[in-house]
């Protein structure tokens, strides 16, 4: 987990910032940033053809974090922006599936996931940490390292991965199988349930303006003048530490979709902070902004992450993770990374110091995830059985 994460905080978080001094224009930076949504689109097939079937997934994961270090570092020497995202595109491609194989590889070697999975998953969040003050104590943001960085720690990390608990496949690999559960669509029969219909339903929907931040929250701290803007954001994973390690009290007492509601209104918040902070008087509100992502990350994937393992028969559960990441960091990601790019474009300022007009780009997130919250309230919440709360599983329901 320390690995998984260190390689995708070293490279993701500055790339926009990078992409800038290679005046890439907004929509280019967004849609480089898409090519993890791109991904993840395909990365649900792959690992229910594969994870799910055929191969043990410590070693799919040894072949795809090295094959990716390589894409990664070829990727880091280009300047033009059809070879830098063609290539891109290609490790993305790579990396994607790693994280429902990651979650799903944890969660086979775990007797209670909900309460032990937490205290592994935050051993990503000490890597992406690491990574981040790395970068910013180096003062590499603007410049190709970080890339570099990120694909020499992949091809360790998939070296690491060999001595990984062994964990064969779980689906049927005989002749009889059909091109539906090849695919894993049988994860597909999930959706019968209305619970996990409107769990989809909303994670989709807020996945779209959750991506301003994911591509653009570096560039406009550097671009306002914050001082080693990636090692400041690393305070938001400092906070996603103490609030994964309440995570299986919270998931117990509050359940799901009270945690996603919160979540939601955390990204609200989080946007109208950054629209109206400034490095001077305002500073506090760019620190609060960052030191919400504890809420805004933990309440939304780490939870959705726990639930799909829940819902999921045991011979489904990498395919489902997967599918939920091709709704969520697929379909959501794509289209958020693609439309921020357009916004962020649409209040550029040439000619003037500040680059763009930021209070406007941030308010527009900031609206659109306070619709999706207000329509998650009204829609999809229910209340709670008594027997749910009684039974401790009211994460479930």
């Amino acid at each position: 987990m320390f690995l998984q994460y260190f390689v995708w905080g070293a490279w993701f978080v500055p790339l926009g910032t990078y992409l800038g001094t290679l005046d890439f224009s907004g929509e280019q930076i967004g849609l480089a940033v898409g090519t993890t949504a791109v991904a993840a689109m395909v990365s649900p097939f792959f690992v229910g053809m594969v994870a799910d079937r055929f191969f043990a997934t410590e070693r799919i994961l040894a072949v795809l974090h090295i094959a990716g270090g390589l894409a990664l570092a070829a990727a880091s020497l280009q300047t033009s922006f059809a070879s830098f995202y063609l290539i891109l595109l290609v490790y993305a491609l790579f990396f994607m599936p790693t994280l429902a194989l990651t979650n799903s590889l944890s969660f086979r070697h775990m007797s209670d996931p909900g309460q032990e999975f937490p205290a592994v998953r935050v051993l990503g969040t000490i890597g992406w940490i690491a990574a981040g003050l790395a970068v910013g104590f180096l003062r590499l943001e603007a410049t190709a390292a970080p890339m570099q960085i990120a694909a020499s720690a992949s091809m360790l990390l998939g070296l690491f991965c060999l001595v990984l608990p062994h964990t064969p496949p779980t689906g049927r690999t005989d002749t009889s199988t059909t091109i539906r559960n090849i695919l894993g669509l049988d994860s597909l029969q999930l959706l019968k349930e209305r619970s996990f219909t409107i769990f989809v339903v909303g994670s989709f929907l807020i996945c779209i303006p959750l991506q301003f931040y994911y591509a653009f929250a570096n560039p406009f701290l550097n671009e306002i003048g914050v001082d080693n803007a990636a090692g400041k954001m690393t305070l938001g994973q400092m906070s996603e530490i103490g609030f994964m390690l309440l995570m299986p009290w919270l998931l117990i007492r509050l359940g799901v979709k009270k945690l996603l509601l919160i979540g939601m209104l955390a990204w609200t918040i989080r946007y109208l902070l950054f629209a109206y902070g400034n490095p001077g008087a305002g500073m506090w509100m760019l620190y609060g902004g960052i030191l919400l992502h504890g809420i805004c990350y933990d309440f939304f994937f780490v939870t959705g992450q726990i639930y799909v393992d829940k819902k999921a028969p045991p011979n489904l559960r990498a395919a489902a993770q997967g599918f939920i990441a091709f709704v969520t960091l697929g379909i959501g990601g794509f289209i958020g990374t693609w439309l921020s790019g357009r916004i962020v474009d649409q209040y550029a300022l040439v000619g003037e110091s500040v680059a763009h007009q930021w209070s406007n780009i941030w308010i527009v997130p900031a609206a659109a995830s306070f619709i999706v919250l207000v329509l998650f309230a009204v829609f999809f919440v229910h209340r709670e059985t008594p027997s749910s709360h009684a039974s401790g599983t009211s994460f479930a329901t």
